[in-house]
C-alpha cells in the first residue's frame, strides 16, 4: 500500500475542471460565487459541517478540508454508501507546505463531530507530527481511537490556489483516462485502486471464483478467512491483523484453542453479529444499508506457529468447507492463499489445490493471492489453476 506523506481532497470528478482553473473553494465560497459544482458527501455529512463552528464566527462550511490520510471512515462512506459512481471520485494530493500558512487549523478527526478538538495552526505544530504518525495506517478500529485519529484534518479558510496541488489518485484506469480528458496541466494523475478500497488486481476464474491481490478485510464479502495454528497464537500475517483489528475474533480463537475445538481439518465459523460496514464506515449507526454480518472462517493451516503449513490438512479442511459451506450458510467468501505466505508453501503446488476445491462452491469466492512474493503470470492462468476447465 503506498505511503501518503502530503495533504489530501476528496472530490468528484465534476469539478476538477473549477479546481485546476480557480484552485479548491470552501462550499461558502462556491454558493456567493454561484459556482456548478457537485457534492461528493451525503445530506446528512453537508449538514453537520454546516453547524459547527470554528473561531471568530465562522464554521466549516468557510474552510476547505484536507485529510492527512484520505483512506479513511469518510471515504469508506463516500464509496460504498452515497451512491457516487466509484469513477467519479478523485483524491488530490496537496503541497505539505500548506501547513506553514498561519490561519490553518488542525482537527484531532472528523472536525464535524463535537467530541473533536479544533488548535490554531500555531498551537498545533507539535501536534502535527503526532497525527502524522497516527494515521500512517492502512486499517482502523473504534476501540483504540484510531477510526477518529485517521481522519484528522487540516482546515484552510476560504481556498487553496491550483499552484498546491501535486498528484491526482484514480480509483482505475477508466478513470485516469477521464482525468486526463480534463487536466492539461503536468500533474501526475496516479492508478490507486487499494487507497479507494478496491484490489489492485483481479482475475475471473470462474463465473464464481476469482484470484484478488489487494486488503482481504476490506473485501465486504460475508466470510473472511484466516489462516491459524491450533495453539492460539496470532503472531503474525493475516492473523496478527485479525488480532487488533477484530479483538473479539481473537478471543474466540484463543477459546476454541484452549478447549481444543480447533482441530487439523475442520475449521470453525465464527458467527459475529457485527458488521464489518459498521466498524469501517463513519457514523455507521445513521447508515441504514450495512452489510448486516461479517463472519470469519478460523482455518487451521498448522499445529505449530513455528512450523511448516500442513499440505494434507489444508486439504481436509477444504474439503470440510467444501461440505458444510451451505449447511453453515456461507453466502461468500474471501479466502488467503492457505499456507502460501508465512506457511512456506509453494503456490505452485497449492493454488491448484485451493481452486480445485473453492470452484466447487456455488457462490462467490474471492482467492487473495500471497502478499509475501509475487506469483508467476504462467502461475494465475486458469490453465494452470483449473487444469484447462
Amino acid at each position: 500500500m503506498l505511503k501518503l506523506r502530503g495533504l489530501y481532497y476528496i472530490a468528484h470528478l465534476n469539478n476538477l475542471s473549477s479546481i485546476l482553473e480557480r484552485g479548491i473553494l470552501c462550499h461558502r465560497k462556491i454558493e456567493e460565487e454561484k459556482i456548478k459544482f457537485t457534492p461528493i458527501y451525503d445530506a446528512e455529512i453537508v449538514a453537520n459541517r454546516q453547524k459547527r463552528k470554528v473561531s471568530g464566527g465562522k464554521n466549516l462550511w468557510d474552510f476547505v478540508n484536507l485529510y492527512f490520510q484520505p483512506r479513511n471512515a469518510m471515504l469508506y462512506r463516500v464509496i460504498f454508501f452515497s451512491g457516487v459512481d466509484l469513477e467519479n471520485i478523485i483524491i488530490i494530493g496537496l503541497k505539505y507546505s500548506i501547513l506553514n500558512r498561519e490561519n490553518i487549523f488542525i482537527t484531532t478527526g472528523n472536525a464535524a463531530s463535537y467530541n473533536t478538538e479544533i488548535f490554531p495552526a500555531g498551537k498545533a505544530k507539535n501536534y502535527i507530527r503526532a497525527i502524522r504518525k497516527k494515521t500512517d495506517k492502512e486499517w482502523w478500529a473504534s476501540e483504540d481511537g484510531s477510526k477518529r485519529e485517521l481522519m484528522a484534518e487540516c482546515l484552510i479558510p476560504d481556498s487553496i490556489g491550483p499552484e498546491y496541488i501535486s498528484e491526482i489518485y484514480v480509483p482505475n484506469y477508466s478513470s485516469l483516462n477521464k482525468v486526463k480528458q480534463i487536466c492539461k496541466r503536468d500533474v501526475p494523475i496516479i492508478p490507486e485502486p487499494e487507497l479507494f478500497f478496491h484490489p489492485s488486481r483481479k482475475i475471473p476464474l470462474t463465473e464464481k471464483l476469482s484470484l484478488v491481490e489487494g486488503d482481504m478485510f476490506f473485501s465486504r464479502m460475508q466470510t473472511l478467512t484466516i489462516s491459524v495454528n491450533t495453539v492460539g497464537v496470532m503472531g503474525k500475517g493475516l492473523a496478527s491483523r485479525a488480532k487488533y483489528q477484530f479483538p473479539d475474533v481473537y478471543v474466540k480463537y484463543q477459546d476454541l484453542c484452549k478447549d481444543k475445538i480447533l482441530k487439523m481439518g475442520k475449521p470453525y465459523l465464527y458467527k459475529r453479529e457485527a458488521s464489518l460496514d459498521f466498524i469501517l464506515a463513519d457514523e455507521a449507526e445513521r447508515l441504514t444499508n450495512l452489510n448486516l454480518q461479517t463472519w470469519f472462517l478460523l482455518f487451521p493451516t498448522k499445529t505449530d506457529w513455528r512450523k511448516m503449513a500442513d499440505f494434507k490438512g489444508i486439504e481436509e479442511g477444504l474439503k470440510w468447507l467444501v461440505a458444510q459451506y451451505e449447511k453453515e450458510g456461507i453466502k461468500s467468501l474471501a479466502i488467503p492463499a492457505l499456507g502460501c505466505g508465512l506457511g512456506w508453501l509453494p503456490w505452485g503446488i497449492v493454488g491448484p489445490m485451493l481452486c480445485r476445491y473453492l470452484e466447487k462452491l456455488k457462490i462467490p469466492v474471492n482467492l487473495y493471492l500471497p502478499l509475501e512474493r509475487r506469483i508467476p503470470d504462467e502461475q494465475l492462468s486458469k490453465d494452470f489453476l483449473l487444469k484447462g476447465k
